[in-house]
């Protein structure tokens, strides 16, 4: 069963709820019949392409994150030496 996110018609509250196929819930606010079912707002699309880039991107950020862990263990290193000699 699919989760839906519906605004009253009567009384614009907004809620999600999971329905069956074919199903319209009421308004859990004021009751009324047939709200208006809305629409995800982010769709994306998986291509070849939308892919390559994102994992260009992690694999970005990841070796920012290797760099960082390098840097501050090499600090730690000079630190320790200087503190043990």
């Amino acid at each position: 069963m699919p989760i839906y996110d519906y605004k009253c018609r009567k009384c614009a509250h907004r809620f999600e709820q999971i329905v069956k196929l074919n199903e319209t819930p009421d308004c859990p606010a004021c009751g009324a019949a047939n709200p208006e079912r809305l629409f995800p707002f982010s769709a994306s699309v998986s291509t070849g392409k939308t892919r390559e880039r994102s994992l260009a991107a992690e694999h970005g950020k990841a070796r920012a994150v290797k760099k960082e862990k390098d840097h501050a263990h090499s600090e730690y290193l000079r630190n320790h030496i200087k503190d043990h000699s």
